[in-house]
């Protein structure tokens, strides 16, 4: 989906990896398109991302599993990620405490923040996977 011989992809890819937010956009129950800001995992073949006890994301997800994410622009029309994909909720899938590279990236920040590790899985319990099936990059 790729290609990392495109600059413009190798350094999507790149900021994929070390950007800390990403725009999910799930459609509610209702039809409508929300979109929320999230923490997120990239390992070059999905995203890993964990949804709050009580949010829509979940809901929406099971209602419709098709979604889309992306990165903020360089705010000149330039540096867009976008990718379409389809989402599952991993019903017993690891617990955000218990994934080494996601608490490399957001451990310090959850605890700069005044929150526990286990507070964290235990406040976002749902593990959600998107997969993508189309990137859109310039």
């Amino acid at each position: 989906m790729m290609n990392m011989d495109d600059p413009k992809h190798a350094a999507a890819d790149d900021r994929l990896r070390t950007e800390t937010i990403i725009w999910l956009t799930t459609v509610s129950p209702a039809g409508q398109p929300q979109s929320s800001p999230v923490w997120f995992l990239w390992n070059g073949a999905d995203f890993l991302i964990y949804g709050s006890k009580d949010g829509p994301k979940t809901p929406n997800i099971q209602a419709n599993p098709h979604v889309s994410l992306h990165l903020d622009g360089n705010g000149q029309g330039g540096g867009i990620v976008v990718f379409e994909g389809t989402a599952v909720i991993e019903a017993g899938g690891a617990p955000a405490d218990a994934v080494a590279d996601y608490m490399a990236k957001y451990g310090p920040r959850i605890e700069s923040y005044g929150w526990s590790l286990e507070g964290m899985a235990r406040d976002y319990p749902h593990v959600i996977r998107v997969t993508p099936t189309r990137a859109r990059i310039w």
